[in-house]
């Protein structure tokens, strides 16, 4: 069976748009593929995150995962510290990555050109623990938005020029890209992506919003003055966002969506969407409650770090060993 691996960074609470990008497809994936999770609680303190509301986020990170649908029967699911390879990998990731591609690396370079002041080392080398990640469980598969491609292009690259210094130790792994709400746009601004560092909230749409709340932020979502209901996403951002959204928690494609409301005003293609995501996130909810009621988290985190250990340490050794960083005595 194949493998695949990824990874959530809950710097924030997680959104509508994690949740159709990423955690939503991770469960139609479990049973198919050997699924490995982890909460990439290492990549939140590339930027100063709050203890209390760092530790809060990382519960409601598993519990929303479990909520979702992945089932630690089928997945490994564990928190990115309790694996200490992750960090080790990481170092000797860095030291086969040039300066060059982590200058290139979209989230630097966009807040250097912004002229971001304080940004941390850990910013700029984050994407060779991310390569550490994936390496380490030679994943096949990695599902990315279109905007982390860059990152597992960058893995490939860091893969295939230790391949070649070494011998072959690392599978390249391709990066899985949904076609489907790949990139949730945001309600209030349809040019950015729905974000969990929204300054405004009325774009973003929180896994735990309450129903009502998700529901005038999707009644108050930006569209446009043309006032007819199509799929053109350059002209209509706005309106091709939310027509997505239902797309994909309905599993009706884009085009029977714009057909049965075709003459109709966007207020009521604003209604249908806000029906189908409140009755998503009632669902998510109901379950979320019974997950943080069980007390069951830490048990299956503490199972999932001892599977993937098994895997990643076995690779780490294998690494040390090619690269001459192990004494035999």
């Amino acid at each position: 069976m194949k493998r695949m691996l990824s990874g959530i960074k809950p710097t924030g609470q997680l959104t509508l748009g994690n949740y159709i990008g990423a955690l939503r497809n991770f469960v139609n994936y479990q049973d198919d593929y050997e699924m490995i999770v982890f909460i990439a609680n290492l990549h939140c303190i590339t930027e100063y995150q709050d203890p209390e509301d760092l530790r809060k986020n990382l519960t409601d990170a598993v519990a929303l995962y479990l909520a979702c649908g992945l089932d630690p029967n089928k997945a490994t699911i564990f928190l990115q510290t309790d694996v200490h390879s992750h960090a080790e990998l990481g170092y000797i990731m860095a030291c086969n990555t040039y300066l060059g591609e982590l200058n290139r690396m979209t989230q630097f370079k966009d807040k250097s050109q912004k002229g971001e002041k304080n940004m941390t080392a850990g910013l700029y080398t984050y994407p060779c623990l991310m390569a550490a990640d994936i390496l380490l469980y030679d994943a096949n598969y990695v599902p990315v938005g279109e905007d982390q491609k860059q990152h597992v292009e960058l893995t490939r690259d860091i893969a295939q020029r230790f391949n070649n210094k070494y011998g072959e130790t690392f599978v390249i792994p391709e990066p899985l890209i949904a076609k489907v709400g790949a990139r949730i746009m945001s309600l209030s601004d349809p040019s950015k992506k729905m974000s969990k560092s929204d300054e405004t909230n009325k774009g973003c749409i929180y896994l735990l919003d309450d129903p009502k709340v998700a529901r005038k932020k999707i009644m108050s979502a930006v569209t446009d003055s043309i006032g007819i209901i199509q799929l053109d996403k350059e002209n209509q951002p706005g309106l091709y966002n939310l027509i997505e959204i239902a797309s994909a928690l309905s599993n009706r494609t884009m085009d029977d969506i714009v057909e049965q409301f075709k003459g109709e005003g966007y207020g009521k293609l604003k209604g249908y969407v806000a029906d189908v995501v409140c009755e998503e996130l009632e669902k998510i909810q109901s379950r979320y409650n019974e997950i943080m009621a069980s007390h069951q988290i830490e048990e299956i985190l503490l199972d999932g770090a001892k599977k993937a250990s098994a895997i990643a340490d076995k690779t780490l050794d294998e690494v040390k060993r090619k690269i001459g960083l192990e004494i035999k005595y």
